[in-house]
């Protein structure tokens, strides 16, 4: 039986690692198989990559192309390497980012060829797809505050960046969870972590 595919998006802040977490755990209760994982990362590869683009000092003045494809680098070892044979053994997967974040962070916000991002995107997963894609959706300067109160050292690169850059990126998510909506679910990042919890649990019982 082929497992299920969920992805979470979100801008910085948003809070998809605190919900992803919570729903493993609901799910493992349940008696359900989850593997859960984030991008750039869930290899050896990626996590090496995840520290060039976040945390390296290298990474500094990384030119939007180069980022773009250290992403898809990142996600085809993830996807050939633990995503796929977790579906293919039937788990529930759990993903913090996928393709979408490529589409949205480079192809909108770097403002790279969106059809350029869309072939190398389509490129490095081949036929996996997610089968539900979760948005928490959280106003540009909200998500700002909450990652400016863990403090300036622990920022990462991707943090850094100026309130016009998280505003392209929420608004570009809007237009992709818009045009594809059988897929995506866009839930209110501002609500109580225990509310916005209990939506995303009945949503995904309901698809199981």
């Amino acid at each position: 039986m082929a497992g299920l595919f969920i992805t979470f998006e979100g801008g910085e802040g948003c809070g998809k690692s605190t919900q992803i977490a919570r729903l493993r755990g609901r799910l493992e209760a349940g008696g359900h198989s989850v593997l859960q994982t984030r991008e750039p990362g869930g290899t050896e590869l990626g996590e090496s990559i995840r520290q060039l683009l976040q945390h390296d000092s290298a990474g500094h003045g990384m030119v939007p192309e180069a980022e773009l494809l250290l992403f898809a680098a990142a996600r085809a070892q993830h996807v050939h390497e633990t995503i796929a044979p977790a579906l293919a053994d039937g788990s529930i997967v759990l993903c913090d980012r996928f393709m979408d974040s490529t589409t949205i962070y480079q192809g909108v916000a770097r403002a790279v060829d969106p059809r350029q991002v869309d072939a190398i995107n389509h490129f490095a997963v081949g036929a996996t797809r997610p089968d539900l894609t979760i948005l928490i959706d959280l106003p540009a300067e909200m998500g700002l505050i909450r990652i400016r109160q863990r403090g300036a050292g622990q920022l990462d690169r991707m943090e850094q960046e100026a309130i016009e850059f998280y505003q392209a990126v929420r608004q570009g998510y809007l237009d992709l969870a818009a045009r594809e909506p059988k897929r995506f679910v866009i839930l209110d990042g501002s609500q109580e972590v225990e509310t916005l919890e209990n939506q995303i649990g009945a949503l995904v019982e309901a698809r199981l």
